[in-house]
């Protein structure tokens, strides 16, 4: 494996939050900037397929940037704020801010859809962007949510993503979910976790419709994660720990300052 080969790996593996962090890593262990240059895809395909927020120039909310929203050229669109923008990759910022209006068969149904998908995320999700795009040929929409939560002063970084296609003349809806959760306090403990779905809200259903069956579909996933979590508290992660010591005899826990461990714990002889 290359050198850049070798950085980009660990750059389209960087956990939610912290591609800020490694890049000032790589940049320390190769002792210069030489290299920022040649990973350029790498931070391209992580942030397109991260859902990468950024906030505009003089705007107030976060927009997305996904394939889905590309211009080509590192430009991206925003629908709601109807203007395109510069993306830097590396630095996640943008810049370049001009007027862009959606052309599309169905622009009525994207903003219908941005609306009812945003009532869904504020009700549902602390902090969270959305976009939806039709496609390159016109023919279908790319409905995002990304979902990011970050607490780095507590070691741990979160994020959510949901992509949905519509079709609107079939009114078929095909989907995935990705939870990215890294946790790094005296450990490195990262959970990553996907859901395909799929469904119907019929030929040319409403906005309305089509976000009420995508709610149902998180809530269901979300239900599924806690009861994973919940079946692991009580068996795989219970297991790990011994339930009694060596001796046979339930620890006293007020006493626990006094046990000489390797003895009284572990039944060994006092030398």
């Amino acid at each position: 494996m290359s050198r850049t080969a070798a950085l980009a790996s660990f750059v389209e593996s960087t956990p939610p939050g912290e591609l800020t962090d490694v890049t000032k890593a790589i940049k320390s262990i190769l002792g210069d900037d030489s290299a920022q240059s040649d990973l350029a895809p790498a931070f391209q395909r992580y942030n397109e397929e991260q859902f990468a927020t950024v906030k505009l120039p003089g705007g107030s909310g976060e927009v997305l940037v996904s394939s889905y929203n590309s211009l080509g050229n590192d430009r991206y669109y925003d629908v709601e704020s109807q203007s395109s923008f510069a993306f830097d990759h590396a630095t996640q910022k943008a810049s370049g801010v001009k007027s862009y209006v959606l052309e599309s068969t169905h622009s009525d149904l994207v903003k219908s859809l941005l609306k009812s998908l945003g009532i869904h995320t504020s009700e549902h999700y602390p902090k969270s962007s959305l976009g939806v795009y039709p496609t390159e040929d016109d023919s279908q929409l790319a409905i995002i949510t990304v979902a990011n939560k970050y607490s780095p002063s507590n070691f741990w970084n979160g994020r959510w993503r949901s992509s949905y296609i519509y079709t609107p003349s079939s009114g078929s809806i095909s989907g995935i979910i990705k939870v990215d959760v890294h946790y790094y306090e005296d450990g490195n403990v990262r959970l990553l976790t996907n859901k395909v779905v799929q469904f119907s809200v019929g030929a040319n259903a409403g906005a309305s419709e089509i976000v009420r069956q995508i709610a149902n579909a998180e809530k269901k996933y979300q239900e599924d994660l806690n009861k994973a979590f919940g079946s692991l508290s009580e068996g795989a992660f219970k297991a790990l720990r011994r339930q009694l010591p060596i001796t046979r005899q339930k620890i006293e826990w007020e006493k626990i300052s006094g046990y000489r461990l390797g003895q009284d714990i572990g039944g060994g002889r006092v030398r």
